[in-house]
């Protein structure tokens, strides 16, 4: 019996070993080759190298990784990327009939969430309403505008719509939405497109036709959901409308973060970029002194809008086997799911008032995640010839730290470039990929090699600990590095109800239309809906939380308050 093992096992090695000899290694890069003339100069990754004034990349990344993403496209209302897309079959689309039991055919909205369409669903107590449900039976090709582009707001929402439609800003059809349908339906129809997606407190789709793509699951006379239809107030009066308002934006709780709306499938090697320098440079002077929220599209000159309508003319006939197959939402989430925790660990560990006997030991648990961060990257040769307990001496020493933890994520898709066929959209997100991970490496490498110098670093502890002074310097200088990254970065993850919402609560960002109502009394108004004239809102849209919207806790429950 013994010998039987031993003859199976020396068979089941020599087999191995020729299946070992039979395969084809991994092929390797050399990381210096991947970027021929950057990478092989380790000048070019100085710790003290910090981006341009007017670079875009970190902006083109963030708009790219909060697409259909309610919460992030809340708290910046105006749009900056279009994006072609699918929805698959077996999605369903709700409709609430507004005119009666008449099915449309043509030119329409529809909604992603049945909560959403009951708001349309018109009708006496005595007759009931009629609501419509609809299932897509082949893949229907819509363009994605992203932002709050449902919002008719003249401060922005609505003008990546308004070129594609018109070629042009039109403020004064900011609410002609019938005209603005027609339109757009009418120069999609040449490139295939029957939906274009926007959002306002939930997602909807204008529908171009009824007759193809779709059919009827359901047309239902339902019981009237007796929504009072008149001047809305913030919350609605009435409790029906007040529990109906919150629990529409209850259900789009769930589309507020990652991953979003799944029931539409972007192309992002099809996207367009208001943010994209090389395409729209009119707009680079335009944004010079403002802050994000001030943001916006007008201002564009014509020859740039003939430049992101010919982009699209483009992505919306191209064949579809001329992507690369990257999952660029992936690639993006990725980088945030890898830093935007541990930055905001640092940030918090690092805004805590401290005593001189607790502050080594602090600086010691800052300087353990730093390296935590970079250990992936943290080469065998960086290390610095001298450590001493000035902290004066030359980073640069880290600088192979640096440039391996900023290619990180796009070494392999750079190196393969050609073999992909990237597209021009492509090509934008990986350079926004790259902006972006090359500035949170060059901070957080920076922060560790000061560390290191220093003499708070636990793998190198120094002989005696360093001056107190020259650690609260240390400090102070990481707060400020981590403070600047962060609020360069915009992350809508780090936009959050501190503290954490109770049981009781969600947390809630300022939701146009609620609380943008007619400062005078509207007959013939929706629910929850601002008038459709030029009457002045209130509270202005340009002023406080409405301009700069704020996170904060509403109540689950009745009482309700927006």
């Amino acid at each position: 019996m013994l010998s039987i093992r031993k003859a199976a096992a020396v068979w089941l090695f020599l087999a191995l070993e020729q299946v070992l000899a039979a395969q084809t290694p991994l092929s390797s890069h050399d990381p210096l080759s991947l970027y021929p003339g950057v990478e092989n100069d380790l000048g070019q990754w100085d710790l003290g190298d910090t981006p341009a004034a007017n670079a875009t990349g970190h902006l083109v990344f963030e708009t790219a990784s909060s697409l259909l993403q309610h919460w992030a496209n809340t708290h910046y209302r105006n749009g900056h990327t279009i994006v072609p897309g699918t929805i698959p079959v077996g999605t369903l689309l709700y409709h609430g009939a507004i005119t009666g039991p008449q099915l449309p055919t043509a030119l329409d909205w529809v909604a992603v969430e049945p909560d959403h369409s009951m708001i349309f669903c018109h009708g006496e107590i005595e007759t009931g309403c009629w609501h419509l449900t609809l299932t897509v039976t082949q893949p229907m090709k819509v363009l994605y505008f992203d932002g709050s582009s449902a919002v008719n707001l003249l401060e922005g929402t609505m003008d990546t719509q308004d070129l594609v439609a018109w070629s042009k800003m039109k403020p004064e059809w900011v609410k002609n939405e019938m005209q603005r349908i027609m339109d757009l339906c009418e120069w999609g129809q040449k490139y295939g497109v029957n939906g274009f997606v926007r959002m306002e407190m939930n997602f909807e789709v204008m529908i171009c036709n009824f007759t193809s793509y779709m059919e009827v699951v359901s047309f239902l006379n339902l019981e009237s959901p007796r929504l009072v239809h008149g001047p809305p107030t913030n919350p609605p009066e009435d409790p029906n409308n007040a529990h109906h308002a919150f629990e529409l934006m209850h259900s789009t709780s769930s589309r507020e973060i990652y991953p979003g709306e799944t029931r539409i499938i972007l192309d992002f090697s099809g996207l367009v970029s208001f943010y994209d320098t090389a395409l729209v440079p009119s707009l680079v002077s335009q944004r010079v002194g403002l802050e994000r929220w001030d943001h916006r599209v007008a201002g564009i000159s014509s020859g740039d809008i003939d430049r992101v309508r010919d982009r699209l003319a483009q992505v919306l006939v191209r064949p579809p086997v001329t992507t690369s197959g990257i999952d660029w939402k992936t690639v993006l989430r990725v980088v945030v799911d890898r830093y935007a925790s541990r930055l905001e660990m640092m940030e918090y560990l690092l805004n805590m008032t401290l005593d001189d006997r607790s502050i080594f030991n602090h600086a010691q648990q800052v300087q353990r995640r730093l390296r935590t961060v970079l250990l992936p990257y943290t080469v065998f040769a960086a290390r610095p010839s001298n450590l001493n307990a000035s902290g004066n001496a030359t980073s640069s020493w880290a600088a192979p730290v640096f440039r391996e933890c900023a290619t990180s994520h796009t070494a392999s898709i750079a190196a393969h470039g050609a073999t992909l066929m990237l597209s021009d959209s492509e090509r934008l997100l990986l350079q926004a990929v790259r902006e972006t991970t090359r500035e949170i490496c060059r901070i957080i490498t920076k922060m560790w090699a000061s560390g290191m110098m220093v003499g708070v670093d636990p793998f190198y502890p120094p002989e005696q600990h360093p001056e107190v002074d020259l650690i609260h310097t240390l400090m102070d200088e990481w707060k400020e590095d981590v403070s600047r990254l962060i609020s360069w970065l915009d992350w809508s993850v780090w936009v959050k109800c501190r503290p954490a919402c109770s049981i009781e609560e969600m947390c809630y960002l300022p939701t146009w239309p609620f609380g943008f109502f007619p400062a005078s009394n509207v007959e013939d108004v929706p629910p929850f809906q601002a008038q459709s004239d030029s009457t002045p809102l209130w509270p202005d849209p340009n002023k406080g939380e409405w301009k700069r919207p704020q996170p904060k806790c509403i109540r689950r429950l009745e009482p309700y308050d927006f």
